[in-house]
């Protein structure tokens, strides 16, 4: 039975990885902070769908926790099939106004722990001949705003690089970059989005079910939905001085700066 650790798993997006997985007969490695949400989802899980579920509390933004979940994706003897880089969160003011350590523990969650997990795990995936790694970036990561669309970027830069470096070895690295989706990413940043247009928001569930799919057929940049393809188009295509207005007048763009 195949396994995949997610991190941020108790809430939105890596929520969604972990009941579509669950369902699909994999064991589980849950990662979070938030121990008590952590043993509910795990529970919920392990009843629902008669699978493997550990639980590994972590606090990525800390070295400390990368290392604990490090260790467990280098373990041969419970390899690790699936990796799904997800844990993140935002700040609601700008970088200026913003605390340096806020914003510092924000890009290890976004960028350090990304590229350390993704160290551990590829190795083994390697030797194996199988394996997979899912990288969560954003559109946001096209858009010049602030850490978090930067630290989005390199996600996207990065995952490609990690798919060049892995073909041909059966191993497959993507980066999954969606728009807006219901969950409690604003919420808990205390962001309004209420001047957002419904159809641009996204259903987590539907866009696992596209992430997986693109991961089968070998995508490295999966974008779900249509609408949030043609904006990808725009953003890679226009000049950069029309992207940078767009992001200024955007509610997100002025603030896309929760924790997993």
């Amino acid at each position: 039975m195949p396994t995949a650790l997610i991190t941020g798993p108790t809430s939105g997006i890596g929520a969604a990885f972990a009941r579509r997985l669950a369902a699909s007969g994999h064991d589980l490695v849950l990662v979070s902070r938030q121990v008590g949400r952590l043993e509910q989802t795990a529970d919920v899980l392990r009843d629902a769908h008669d699978i493997g579920v550990d639980v590994l509390p972590a606090d990525l933004a800390t070295h400390d926790g990368m290392k604990l979940v490090e260790a467990r994706l280098r373990d041969d003897d419970y390899p690790i099939d699936l990796l799904v880089n997800n844990a993140g969160f935002t700040l609601k003011k700008p970088f200026l106004v913003n605390d340096i350590e806020d914003e510092e523990a924000m890009l290890n969650i976004l960028v350090l722990a990304v590229l350390r997990l993704t160290h551990a795990a590829l190795p083994g995936m390697i030797e194996r001949g199988a394996g997979a790694v899912v990288n969560v970036s954003s559109i946001a990561g096209w858009l010049p705003r602030g850490t978090y669309s930067a630290a989005k970027a390199w996600v996207m830069s990065f995952s490609e690089g990690m798919a060049t470096a892995t073909a041909g070895t059966g191993v497959r690295v993507m980066a999954l970059a969606p728009g807006f989706v219901r969950t409690e990413f604003h919420q808990r940043a205390q962001i309004d989005m209420s001047t957002i247009s419904d159809r641009m928001w996204l259903d987590a569930d539907e866009l696992v079910t596209v992430a997986l799919n693109d991961l089968r057929r070998g995508k490295v940049v999966s974008v779900p939905s249509a609408r949030y393809k043609a904006a990808r188009f725009l953003l890679t295509k226009a000049p950069r001085r029309l992207v940078k207005a767009t992001g200024k007048r955007h509610p997100a763009g002025r603030r896309f700066q929760q924790r997993s």
